[in-house]
């Protein structure tokens, strides 16, 4: 029995023994490291019932409820509470609930219960007994792949949705589980199609709404978005969470679309609707370019004191902590802030250096000079892809907003299907999401290569708005991939942007990605341990790969700027464009961090920021090692 379920059994054992005080203590307790637990709020319920408060009762039980609505006796306990009081409308409310968990299959209602608590493992054998009777049991299927695609198994979770929708289409509650699911995929334009089918039978939907909001966010298309959240602004908000979060998403659209005088206003009144709104305060920092007042640090600073704050809101407001006292040059605390931000996400991820590092060396046994020589005529030759790569927070979106400012080169984004492609090829570690087997590309055909390049060029249309002859994928993360590029599109530009590794690594460590993204940047140890392995496998893609690859040092780009630009467009075969030097000018969507500082004149002060922080940085330098001088090798 875990720990939990003790706890909850000690309640129920102390409220039978009408000991209901010590009860109560006891869930408090359980509260405290079970906060999302349905069942500790329904027994807290029976305490409150037990104690004749029936307002502490319903409130209790409504809570359960919220958690988790497939409770019986939650619904049963509301609808006999409401009617004591003389609520008759909620009193029938919690009958109907009632009503319809006894239509369906107790294990349904079993399974169910047990999925919102958690309890996945219990949940899928119950459910899959359950459907190894009645296999065409939709809702029940519905269930099986909620919780498949809960434990990771997302192949498992689409397959059994689309034979979910197969068999009902109507199904609107299975539709809108299968676009999110999707858009987790990265699957962004089939999401948007699904979106649009289920607007199309109720145009009014909010959830319907987030979702097809959520989907054209995924394709760069922002500008429609800004209107919609406002739309739902303007309707029957739910709560001050579901504001503040509107005000979140429509905010990160402004900024991302260049308005940041209204980016900075949404961002605020995210704030007012929730004012420990980690990510909202995470997100002013994250413009680089906002500069925090001493009321707005305090305020801060108490928020992030609380014991009782969510890790992540703790995560946001360490790293906006980071950044506003480094801004004051307060570089001691602003370093103690960026570290324990880091050390709380660092806490939650399954990143490890020794597989990142073990696969480097499969990726060295596999692609040798011979295996390229043996496929030299594979792919599509299409050289439109121009492949911008490397380590995040090198420079990248600095050479693409230089690209992009090319009257022939469409920047894009962040795209994915390379490293999904390499997924579908190889499998991923469940840690790093790294290619657990890319022997697998041994047996890689000359027509499936082909397929494959001609399904990029395919699957990228869609963010390819004005028809240039070339486009720019900026994936850092694509430096694994080199070989697989290679193998589907030999005529694709690839440059390597390269950062000296303090810089490199110190500008890693004080960014906070996304929640499951580049999480090596999260430890001393791990970045570094990284950027060594970077190194490692690009000296092998220039050793079998001899001139494939394009090096830009950010180093070098800053100091000459034109010299730089000309040697990119040389490579890609452009004609020089002095658009290309006012990069600054380019109105475009921009969704990485440097959002802010790509629509500013180039500067100098990103290369020695890290010197602020040297006294802390030992760890760090020991760590790279030989690396400090070896990156320009």
């Amino acid at each position: 029995m875990s720990d939990r379920d003790a706890l909850l059994r000690e309640a129920r054992d102390l409220r039978v023994d009408q000991r209901v005080q010590e009860a109560l203590a006891a869930l408090a307790r359980l509260e405290a490291l079970h906060p999302r637990f349905s069942q500790l709020h329904q027994e807290r319920g029976h305490c409150h019932v037990l104690l004749g408060e029936a307002e502490a009762a319903v409130a209790a039980l409504r809570e359960a409820v919220r958690l988790n609505p497939t409770l019986p006796a939650s619904w049963d306990m509301l609808e006999q509470l409401h009617r004591m009081v003389g609520d008759t409308a909620q009193a029938v409310a919690a009958a109907q609930h009632l009503a319809v968990l006894r239509q369906l299959p107790s294990e349904v209602v079993v399974a169910n219960s047990l999925f919102a608590d958690g309890d996945l493992q219990p949940a899928e054998e119950v459910i899959r007994d359950y459907l190894s009777r009645d296999g065409g049991n939709v809702g029940a299927l519905r269930l099986l792949a909620r919780i498949r695609q809960e434990r990771g198994d997302l192949d498992e979770a689409e397959a059994v949705l689309e034979a979910v929708l197969d068999r009902a289409p109507d199904y609107h509650a299975a539709r809108l589980d299968y676009a999110m699911l999707l858009l987790q995929r990265q699957k962004h334009r089939q999401a948007r199609e699904e979106a649009e089918r289920l607007l199309a039978h109720d145009p009014d939907n909010r959830q319907y709404l987030k979702q097809y909001g959520a989907a054209c966010i995924g394709l760069g298309d922002h500008e429609p978005v800004i209107d919609l959240y406002e739309r739902l602004l303007a309707g029957q908000t739910q709560s001050e969470t579901e504001v503040a979060d509107l005000r979140l998403w429509r905010a990160n659209a402004l900024k991302i679309t260049g308005r940041q005088v209204e980016a900075i206003a949404d961002y605020r009144a995210s704030l007012v609707a929730r004012q420990d709104n980690g990510v909202a305060w995470f997100s002013l920092a994250n413009l680089k370019t906002y500069r925090f007042n001493d009321d707005e640090i305090a305020r801060m600073r108490v928020a992030e004191a609380r014991p009782d704050l969510q890790d992540m809101d703790r995560v946001y407001l360490c790293f906006a902590l980071g950044k506003a006292l480094e801004d004051q040059g307060d570089y001691e605390l602003s370093w103690r802030y960026y570290e324990r931000g880091n050390a709380v996400r660092r806490a939650s991820s399954r990143y490890r250096s020794e597989v990142a590092e073990a696969c480097v060396q499969r990726l060295k046994q596999v692609f040798t000079a011979e295996f390229f020589a043996a496929r030299a005529d594979w792919g599509v030759a299409d050289p439109a892809p121009i492949f911008v790569l490397g380590l995040p927070r090198s420079g990248s979106t600095l050479i693409e907003q230089i690209l992009a400012s090319h009257s022939q080169v469409e920047g894009t984004q962040e795209l994915t299907e390379i490293g999904r492609y390499a997924g579908e090829l190889c499998g991923r570690d469940p840690g790093c999401g790294l290619p657990s087997d890319p022997e697998t590309l041994l047996s890689l055909t000359a027509e499936q290569a082909r397929l494959l390049g001609e399904r990029f060029l395919a699957e990228t249309r869609t963010y390819r708005r004005w028809g240039r002859p070339f486009f720019v994928d900026k994936m850092p993360n694509n430096f694994w991939h080199i070989g697989l590029i290679q193998l589907i599109l030999p005529r694709a530009t690839i440059i390597d942007v390269r950062r000296e590794p303090m810089g490199c690594c110190f500008s890693n460590l004080k960014q906070l990605f996304g929640t499951t993204n580049q999480e090596f940047t999260y430890g001393v140890e791990d970045v570094a341990r990284h950027y060594r392995a970077y190194l490692d496998l690009m000296r092998h893609w220039d050793d079998v790969l001899p001139g494939r690859v394009l090096r830009v040092s950010y180093e070098d780009v800053v100091e000459d700027l034109k010299g730089g630009v000309r040697r990119m467009l040389d490579r890609c075969g452009l004609a020089f464009e002095p658009a290309c030097l006012a990069f600054h000018e380019t109105r475009r969507s921009v969704r990485t961090p440097s959002s802010e500082q790509v629509r500013q004149p180039l500067g100098r002060e990103g290369l020695t920021q890290w010197r602020h922080y040297a006294p802390w940085l030992g760890a760090l330098r020991d760590t790279l090692g030989d690396a400090l001088t070896g990156y320009r090798a």
